[in-house]
């Protein structure tokens, strides 16, 4: 007999064919099958947060072609973050299928820079700052010593916990999120809770589980200040 799509699908993607029989068949709720199947479906979203989280941001500024709001402080440092696993990968010459989806949120996330320097009018500055940041990033690939690309590693998750907390506080200054995206403060959200549920699950170390954790509140809250916003915008309009 056939198997079905769905048993196709969960054997292939989520739990292995012995976790189905115990728990689909069974009916048995076995422990391990079910934390294995948690632990997949954590993995699997945080890759969505890491090839996804900055392109919504990317098509709003593009469609609203406006920048309106968005701090570009924290634009910078969430480049700053993303960029230092960029510059490991490069230094350690892991190959590229071991980081690429690392270098297109790079490359996102460098885009949202430009865009929020031309909105503002300002860009040739824009220009000359990337191609001062393209060499840059050549040159810590290729050239850094191995202490510096090891502190710039070290420092990525407290440059992106600054650029969320940058952000938060533009948006309470204006009064309004602007043009930042839900749909992108939703992943990042949903990624960092992620990322939490792995650093107590694999690494046992609390340092970088507290770390995470602070990162997933700041996020909570450029969550609450989105949803705050538009419901207050609609409540206008009404």
């Amino acid at each position: 007999m056939a198997a079905s799509p769905v048993k196709n699908f969960l054997v292939t993607f989520l739990m292995p064919e012995k976790c189905y029989e115990r728990i689909f068949v069974n009916f048995h709720m076995n422990v391990p099958c079910l934390k294995f199947i948690m632990n997949r479906i954590v993995g699997f979203w945080i890759i969505l947060d890491t090839f996804l989280a900055q392109l919504p941001q990317l098509l709003k500024i593009l469609w609203r072609r406006s920048a309106k709001g968005l701090s570009l402080t924290s634009a910078l440092l969430q480049l700053y973050s993303f960029s230092c696993p960029v510059v490991y990968a490069m230094a350690h010459n892991f190959p590229l299928f071991a980081w690429g989806e690392r270098l297109i949120t790079l490359v996102q996330t460098a885009a949202i820079v430009f865009l929020i320097m031309h909105y503002r009018g300002e860009t040739l500055k824009g220009i000359l700052f990337l191609l001062t940041y393209g060499g840059v990033m050549f040159l810590l690939g290729s050239y850094a010593a191995a202490a510096v690309v090891s502190v710039m590693q070290a420092s990525s998750l407290a440059a992106l916990i600054a650029s969320k907390i940058f952000q938060a506080g533009t948006n309470y200054c204006n009064g309004h999120t602007g043009q930042l995206s839900t749909l992108t403060v939703l992943i990042s959200w949903a990624g960092s809770l992620g990322v939490i549920f792995v650093s107590l699950q694999e690494t046992g170390n609390m340092f970088a589980t507290l770390s995470h954790t602070l990162s997933a509140c700041v996020s909570c809250v450029l969550l609450a200040q989105v949803l705050c916003c538009r419901s207050s915008t609609k409540k206008k309009s009404e």
